[in-house]
């Protein structure tokens, strides 16, 4: 595939001249709401991904990742569209790539993920269109974090990146043959990805209490981690298993723990301790977006998955504690049983956009899978309403990864898998929807996501 790259000095003169952030401290329309900064001139990002080749399945993304942008005026405008799975960049990875982009949109990150460059980080200036250069070095973190890591970038100002692995969790047993636990040994990795190297890698087992270790739970998975306020702690979300003690196999239905996370000193990745929420019963690890966001409040705000009473949003204080006092129900909030946030984005004023199924939802014919739906959260006052979109049993967010949060405005691709669709502009204060840039699919591919 033809690819086209500017020369960086060039654009990167360019690009400095357009940044141009609004004061993210003034009250711009005085509602006592605060507007989250703009960039004039940001390119709005599309991403696509590719059913797979061999026994693909309609909206697996196993065939890979390409990438797109357009400016934010052609992304409003439902009379221009976009063609990414025909003339967009190929991003390095086997199979659906974990995507990041810079806060202001001129650059974007990617780890391959899986394949023979699984691991390998890399960094490219956005030009428009395919137009993608690489710049800065490449490094691959892939015997720390496995070639197919789980990592988000800090709202840091675009300086660091964290992957997160567990191996292979691991059954022990005492002396006299008993079951003792199961546990895997995790590896916290932070990313220079201004400079492309690793600044710091620290691996542990992460123990759980006595008392649940000889009842079978483990993690098994670690993901989505965030930073809180005070830079000193990074909190990781956990996907728990449970080994069935008396024969050692992984038990697939069991009762959760009360949602758990993983606390680290910052920037040394020492000390991990665990902390539980009380309100919550299910993971906190996400997929492959940001699960946890750091809040004007000066909290974290985290989702659950696999939760026996349908999605919660978890409230962590600044204490780096769960506060067991903040009580969100997605059920609650939407009338609707066993909720399930396939991914969401913090938006800004306590509002949140939500991607998430439940029970009774259609089943697609296509993708075998539970259409998903997506939903405006006021987190203040607790509740929730569906965001009017033209909605398709074929609709899947599973896989979901990027929202654009520029002003008021969030930028989300829409479209049933194998299906045009557009780009919808999303008010975050009123809910309001406006209808923007068409979306040229493809059978078995779907969009991933808005950078």
């Amino acid at each position: 595939m033809k690819r086209k790259f500017f020369k960086l000095f060039t654009l990167a003169t360019v690009l400095g001249s357009l940044v141009l952030t609004s004061c993210g401290d003034d009250d711009t329309n005085g509602s006592g709401t605060t507007e989250p900064p703009i960039t004039e001139g940001r390119w709005i990002t599309v991403a696509g991904a590719v059913m797979g080749t061999t026994d693909g399945v309609p909206g697996d993304g196993n065939g890979g990742t390409l990438i797109y942008s357009i400016s934010k005026d052609d992304a409003k405008d439902p009379n221009k569209s976009v063609n990414v799975f025909d003339n967009g960049y190929v991003v390095p990875s086997a199979r659906t790539a974990r995507l990041q982009s810079s806060e202001d949109g001129f650059t974007f990150f990617n780890i391959a993920y899986g394949g023979g460059n699984g691991g390998e980080f890399s960094k490219y200036i956005v030009g428009g269109g395919q137009n993608f250069s690489p710049t800065g070095g490449v490094v691959n973190i892939a015997q720390y974090a496995s070639a197919s890591p789980r990592w988000v970038k800090l709202f840091d100002g675009d300086k660091t990146g964290v992957a997160v692995n567990v191996t292979a969790p691991v059954v022990h047993t005492d002396g006299t043959g008993a079951y003792s636990n199961t546990r895997g040994t995790a590896t916290v990795l932070t990313l220079d990805m201004q400079n492309a190297l690793i600044s710091g890698t620290k691996s542990y087992e992460i123990a759980l209490t006595a008392a649940e270790e000889v009842l079978g739970h483990h993690i098994f998975r670690l993901d989505a981690p965030v930073l809180n306020k005070a830079g000193n702690k990074l909190i990781i979300g956990t996907w728990m298993r449970k080994t069935n003690p008396a024969t050692g196999a992984n038990e697939t239905t069991f009762e959760h723990l009360g949602s758990k996370s993983v606390v680290v000193d910052y920037p040394s990745l020492q000390n991990p301790t665990i902390i539980t929420s009380t309100v919550g019963f299910g993971d906190t690890s996400g997929y492959r977006s940001f699960n946890s966001f750091l809040a004007d409040d000066g909290n974290i705000y985290q989702a659950t998955q696999r939760d026996a009473g349908g999605s919660h949003i978890l409230k962590i204080n600044q204490n780096n504690t769960y506060d067991n006092s903040f009580v969100f129900s997605l059920d609650a909030a939407l009338g609707v049983t066993n909720s399930y946030i396939e991914n969401w984005r913090y938006v800004g004023n306590g509002i949140a956009l939500i991607m998430y199924t439940h029970d009774g939802a259609s089943v697609s014919g296509l993708t075998d899978q539970p259409q998903s739906f997506m939903a405006r959260v006021d987190l203040n006052a607790k509740t929730a309403q569906q965001i009017d979109l033209p909605y398709s049993t074929d609709m899947y967010f599973f896989q979901y990864q990027g929202f654009v949060v520029d002003g008021y405005d969030v930028y989300v691709t829409i479209a049933p898998v194998g299906q045009d669709g557009n780009i919808y502009v999303i008010n975050s204060l009123t809910g309001a929807v406006t209808k923007g840039a068409r979306l040229i699919n493809k059978p078995g591919n779907h969009f991933i996501g808005a950078f």
